[in-house]
């Protein structure tokens, strides 16, 4: 039987990246029936809001939601369509895998980065609970502060709140062991700044790490924490030490960029947005509408986004042959996208659609 799964194009190079990626997991053998939806800039032109219901609905009817990159139009009233899709779908747990492969340019090379980070995705100072400097809130703020914790803050600030709560804590943690069983991870590291934000991220360790004491303690995977300056610094200089990160929402933001620059760019790095009803697949990357229609981006992100959706899915062999073809076609760097290349000026260099064939063909040889 086919999986139905809502397919949301995107938009600037979404819509390319999407066709190229629809084809690949076709290519596989498995079955899909696509529920193609649109969102972002363009379809705020046409209907008024980028994200309308109709694209909720679908993921909603469906449960499961592939999706290209999406602008967030200036003055849509959305922060971001992202955050709007996490919020109304609960995807509280933000999952980026980041393993370097062989003919990524990367200054690791030689180094083994095969990490995953789980992040937070609803709370910390992502909450969007702020106050704005001069406003007559933000000075009730400064005067309860003075009066029940004694400090005094300067006049002219902004705020934004920091909250971490025992039950988003004991989600997160849980998904991340719960993760590391379903894929053979040996080790999960918690990183927190405790020893400075005693109540917030102090918060985040004590609940963390009663969750792997009293629910994980016999699962055979190893725990730890780390400060998190610490754990950035001991993740370039030792990246092949760390297996799965559980970071609060604004590190695990910050963490994921800076893995996926370990593993050449943003280009290469997938994700996917989960809750317990829900999951979205995504590119991390941006629309790139400067490229728009030029067969020209890479479309490894959104593929390998595929692949972790063919795992949620319970479609194991055909995501290892999706990943393997994937790996094979950039370490030969024949058939390749202008970023893959040594020199992004090689004239070799092929388009999206191209570098989906050579994939699909791939498979086909291997098979």
């Amino acid at each position: 039987m086919a999986h139905r799964v809502t397919f949301v194009r995107g938009d600037g190079t979404g819509p390319e990246i999407s066709e190229a990626t629809a084809r690949v997991l076709e290519g596989t053998g498995v079955e899909f029936d696509w529920d193609w939806q649109d969102a972002g800039a363009d379809v705020y032109e046409e209907e008024g809001t980028p994200l309308p219901d109709r694209v909720l609905d679908s993921i909603k009817e469906n449960k499961v939601a592939i999706k290209g990159p999406i602008t967030t139009p200036v003055g849509s009233g959305f922060r971001s369509i992202n955050v709007a899709l996490r919020k109304q779908l609960d995807l509280y747990a933000c999952l980026r895998p980041c393993k370097k492969y062989e003919g990524v340019r990367t200054i690791f090379d030689g180094e083994d980065v095969d990490l995953v980070i789980v992040r937070e995705n609803h709370e910390d100072l992502y909450a969007g609970v702020e106050f704005e400097k001069g406003k007559p809130e933000t000075e009730k703020l400064r005067e309860f502060i003075k009066e029940t914790e004694g400090t005094e803050l300067r006049e002219d600030i902004g705020v934004t709140i920091k909250a971490i709560s025992v039950f988003g804590t004991q989600r997160i943690v849980r998904e991340a062991f719960e993760y590391a069983k379903a894929y053979g991870r040996k080790k999960i590291t918690l990183g927190h700044k405790a020893n400075i934000m005693k109540h917030s991220d102090g918060l985040f360790l004590k609940v963390g790490t009663e969750i792997a004491e009293n629910e994980y303690g016999d699962s055979g995977i190893e725990f730890e924490e780390r400060i998190i300056d610490n754990l950035c610094n001991q993740l370039v200089s030792r990246p092949a030490e760390y297996d799965v990160l559980v970071l609060p929402n604004l590190y695990g933001d910050v963490v994921s960029d800076l893995a996926a620059g370990m593993i050449g760019g943003l280009g290469v790095a997938p994700g996917a947005n989960v809750g317990d009803e829900y999951a979205v697949f995504e590119a991390t990357h941006g629309s790139a509408p400067k490229y728009k229609g030029q067969n020209k981006v890479n479309p490894s992100a959104l593929m390998l986004s595929g692949v972790m959706m063919l795992r949620h899915l319970e479609e194991t062999e055909a995501a290892d042959r999706l990943e393997n073809a994937i790996a094979d076609v950039i370490k030969e760097g024949e058939n390749v996208t202008y970023d893959l290349k040594p020199d992004r000026d090689d004239p070799s260099a092929v388009g999206t659609s191209e570098y989906a064939d050579a994939i699909i063909e791939k498979m086909k040889v291997a098979a």
